[in-house]
Formats: C-alpha cells, sequence, structure tokens
C-alpha cells in the first residue's frame, strides 16, 4: 500500500518501486531468495498482463479514442517496424551485438506499456487526442511486437518480411474479430440478464474479458488484442453497477502488475547488470532520442498533428514491464546470450522509465499542451436494473466541477419516463421539487422506465458537460458534439415559435399591412 501511494503521488509508474521490491527479496537481496525459472515468470506475466491490458480497456472512454484509432493503428504497425529496424542497427553497430540478438532487443523494446502509460497518463491532464492515442498505442502493439520476438527467438533462419507481416496482419484481424464479437455478446448478455447479486457484476466483466484472450490464442489470433478490445467494449456499454465493476478491475490491475514486477525483480541477478549497464544506456538512448522520434513522425506524417504533439508522444513511449516479460521468451527458447539481452532490457527500460516518467508532465507544460483543468468532470452514473418492473435505478454523483451545479431539476429536461425521486445532500436525503437547485457532491436517484434509459443517461452527461442549456441553439449533446440530445427538440420548438412572432412583427409594420402595435 506504501509502494501504491508513492508512485500515484511521484507521477512514476510503479513499476520501479516493484522492482526494487522483487530486487531486494531476491539474489543479492536481503534475503537472497535464488529465482531463474524463465518460463514460469512468462506465464505470469502474460496472465498479468491480460488482466492490466482488461483494466486500461475498461477505462478507455470510446469517444476518446475513436479519433485516435487511425493514428494509434499506424504507430502500432509502422511504427514498430521503424522502431525496430533503427533501434537494432543501434544495438549491432554501438554495442557489437550479432544482429539475432540486436532484432530480439529491437522488437522487444519497441512495445509500449499498457501499465505504465495507463498509470501515468491517466494523472497528466493532456488533450485527449493524445491520451487517446498513446492508450491506444499501448493496447495495439503488443501483438505484432510478441509475434516478432518469437520469430526472431526461433531457432533456424528468420521468416521473410512479408511473411511476417502477413502473420502480423492475419492475427491482428482475427484477434481484432474475435474481441469485437466476444464484447458485444457479453454486453448485450448482462445488460438484458439480471445477475442474483450486484457482486456478481464485477467478476462476469472480467471473466469475459478474459475469455476474450482464451478465444482469440485459440483461434490463432491476437489475444492480447482481443481482450484489450473486448474490455474496451463492455466499458463503454453503460453496465449495470459500473462503478463497483470499475473499482474491482482497478483493484484486480494493481494486484496483477505487484505481482508481476515483483517476480521480475526475482528474476534478475543484479551483479550481473554491472557490465551491461552502458550498453543499456546506448541502445536506450538510440531508442528514445533517434528511433521513437522517427517513428511517431514518420507514422503520423498522415495526419496533421501540430508538432507539439508528436513531441509530446514521442517522449511519452514509456516501457514497462512488457519489454521485461518479452525478454523471457529467448530465455526460454534457448537463444545464445538471451541473458545478456534480458539484463539490457532491464536496465533500459529502469533507467529511461525514472527519466522519462516524472518528467512528462513538465514537458506538457513546457510545450504549452497541457489540457485545461478546469474542464467539467464527467457524471459517475451507477444503473440498478428493476427487471420485474421494467424500469433502471441510476445512481448519479456530481462531481466538483461538473456544470450540472446550479441547475434545477425541472432543468434538466428528462425524458418522459424518467424522473428525480431523491436527492442526498451532505448526509441527508430528500424528494426534489422541480424547482430544487442541484449541488456539487449531490447525489441524485433517477428512476428510468427501460424505453428511456439510455436517454434519461445521455440526458444527464449532456447537462453534466453543457450546462442548462445542453440541447438548446445547437448546443452539442453529451461532449458537445452537436448531435441532439434528448430533450433538444422543446429548444428547437421555442426558437421556431421565436422567429415566427418575429416575422408576425414585421408583417405588421410594412407598409399597406396592419400596423403594429407599439
Amino acid at each position: 500500500m506504501v509502494a501504491v501511494r508513492i508512485s500515484s503521488r511521484s507521477g512514476l509508474p510503479s513499476l520501479l518501486l516493484y522492482l526494487g521490491i522483487g530486487i531486494a527479496i531476491g539474489q543479492d537481496g536481503i534475503f537472497d531468495v535464488k529465482f531463474d525459472n524463465a518460463e514460469l515468470t512468462q506465464v505470469i506475466g502474460y496472465a498479468a498482463l491480460v488482466v492490466i491490458l482488461a483494466e486500461g480497456g475498461l477505462g478507455t472512454k470510446w469517444k476518446e479514442i475513436r479519433p485516435a484509432l487511425p493514428a494509434a493503428v499506424m504507430l502500432s504497425l509502422v511504427g514498430v517496424g521503424v522502431s525496430v529496424g533503427v533501434t537494432a542497427a543501434g544495438a549491432h553497430y554501438l554495442v557489437g551485438l550479432d544482429w539475432r540478438q540486436s532484432l530480439i532487443i529491437g522488437a522487444v523494446v519497441s512495445s509500449t506499456d499498457a501499465a505504465a502509460v495507463f498509470s501515468v497518463l491517466r494523472k497528466v491532464p493532456l488533450p485527449a487526442r493524445v491520451t487517446g492515442v498513446l492508450e491506444a498505442e499501448s493496447g495495439f502493439n503488443d501483438a505484432p511486437v510478441v509475434i516478432l520476438v518469437v520469430a526472431f527467438s526461433t531457432r533456424g533462419p528468420v521468416d521473410s518480411w512479408y511473411v511476417l507481416v502477413g502473420e502480423i496482419a492475419l492475427e491482428l484481424a482475427i484477434g481484432a474479430a474475435v474481441g469485437i464479437a466476444v464484447g458485444w455478446l457479453g454486453s448485450f448478455g448482462l445488460r438484458h440478464v439480471a445477475l442474483p447479486a450486484s457482486g456478481l457484476y464485477p467478476i462476469a466483466v472480467m471473466a469475459i474479458a478474459v475469455s476474450a484472450y482464451a478465444a482469440g490464442a485459440l483461434a490463432h489470433g491476437s489475444g492480447f488484442l482481443a481482450v484489450y478490445l473486448a474490455a474496451m467494449i463492455l466499458g463503454n456499454a453503460k453496465l449495470p453497477h459500473w462503478p463497483a465493476t470499475r473499482g474491482f478491475a482497478d483493484g484486480l490491475g494493481w494486484l496483477a502488475q505487484i505481482g508481476m514486477f515483483v517476480l521480475l525483480g526475482l528474476l534478475v541477478t543484479p551483479h550481473d547488470l554491472y557490465d551491461d549497464f552502458w550498453p543499456a544506456v546506448i541502445v536506450g538512448l538510440v531508442l528514445t532520442v533517434v528511433a521513437r522520434p522517427l517513428e511517431v513522425f514518420i507514422s503520423l506524417a498522415p495526419f496533421r498533428l501540430p508538432w507539439q504533439e508528436k513531441a509530446l508522444m514521442s517522449w511519452a513511449g514509456l516501457r514497462g514491464a512488457v519489454p521485461i516479460i518479452l525478454a523471457t521468451i529467448p530465455m526460454v527458447a534457448g537463444v545464445e546470450g538471451s541473458t545478456r539481452v534480458f539484463n539490457i532490457v532491464f536496465v533500459l527500460v529502469v533507467v529511461y522509465t525514472l527519466i522519462q516518467g516524472p518528467t512528462l508532465p513538465w514537458l506538457a507544460k513546457a510545450l504549452k499542451i497541457s489540457d485545461d483543468p478546469a474542464e467539467a468532470a464527467d457524471l459517475g452514473i451507477e444503473s440498478a436494473p428493476l427487471e420485474r418492473l421494467r424500469g433502471h435505478l441510476l445512481s448519479v454523483a456530481i462531481p466538483g466541477r461538473s456544470k450540472m451545479h446550479g441547475v434545477e431539476v425541472g432543468e434538466l429536461r428528462l425524458p418522459a419516463g424518467a424522473a428525480v425521486t431523491l436527492v442526498v445532500r451532505d448526509g441527508k436525503s430528500f424528494v426534489p421539487a422541480p424547482s430544487t437547485v442541484l449541488r456539487r457532491g449531490d447525489e441524485l436517484l433517477v428512476v428510468a422506465t427501460d424505453p428511456v434509459r439510455d436517454a434519461a443517461e445521455e440526458r444527464l452527461h449532456a447537462v453534466g458537460e453543457g450546462g442548462k442549456l445542453a440541447g438548446w441553439l445547437g448546443a452539442g449533446g453529451r461532449g458537445g458534439g452537436g448531435g441532439e440530445s434528448p430533450g433538444s427538440h422543446a429548444g428547437h420548438d421555442v426558437v421556431h415559435d421565436m422567429t415566427h412572432a418575429l416575422k408576425s412583427v414585421k408583417r405588421r409594420g410594412k407598409p399597406g399591412g396592419p400596423k403594429a402595435h407599439h
């Protein structure tokens, strides 16, 4: 718990603290526990990565990531190829590794780590476009990287580049199809089947996400991409008891990170790292200063993004436990020099995470692309299905920066079939009147019939982000997207009536027509 608190306040990914705990327990440490089972570490690391990707997908908002998908796909495919080539060349010519070892290192460190990216970026007020690209990239690029690392670690000659590209494309397509199918079917089932206890919903959501990985792997596709997409669909499906599910997934994600990082710390032998420290620093410098910027600027060339955002993305390609886990693949395969590859990757990740993580907020401010911290926060809405009554009970928490503050209950203009039935304020509950003014920190209970449940939730989000005028005079609905939100017809009717009245006055004032009364 102390490590979690320190890492969350310092801006560092928890990777460093947990790795330190593992090193302190393991060889050359306080307890001198000897652990060298790379195969077990790889299996446990894969399982932890599935949970971390699921937690990241559940917390990814579709409205933020949707515009970023093309850029993230380019970074995950073209960008990975650029990064592997440049980093491998640096490892070969500057450090003196043979080409197989260099290619393995280049492939391993080209994967940005989902756990590191999710833990740091969600504390930095960056624009949604930048955050969406980086989070999607970290969720997508594991799949092609795993294929490359396995191919380079296989005994015998490496397949031709076009064969590898074909394998990557096929596995990604299968994984995407499986993930979308499992996520959609799972969200449909959870929305239409009432489980006997609310505590079962978080377990069911995580079970569906993990089953997406299993189904994707059995179909010879990318299980990592499948679990991320399935979790993202579940996270945007407005499932019942969502805050409890989100908290449960967040706790599992932390547990997976702790176990995985401590185990990786146990696996490393500190006194073996001394000889590989400077080679790791050199390879990391090539990766961070040359390969990553080239990867970003080449991959994102078709997109009209400001150079400041590209510069930040170049520095925000955080590495974490994923490269260290992938470095165990050549060890299990028995590749010559694989222990040195593991040591170089380990040192590289620790050193450059220590540098990049804390400096990311500073760089965002220096480039003047930090988002407005006063932007309205989204509402927390929890839904409990009332199957027998064919309705839903929505629990709405108004956060501190929500624009619902100061709005009267009647001004919410919920659709017919939905009503605010109770307000909890300062620990006291009361039945509101239409003139009751809502305040920050209030909790509302909204009852909605089944047909208007989605419309009621959309309307609540619209008011939370746009205030009482959301939906009037062309104001956007949820997120200000310009779409018509529930209740917006009333605004257009008022505008129509006002326009008609003004035209009538003008006609009465024209020569030869009825004179206007003053």
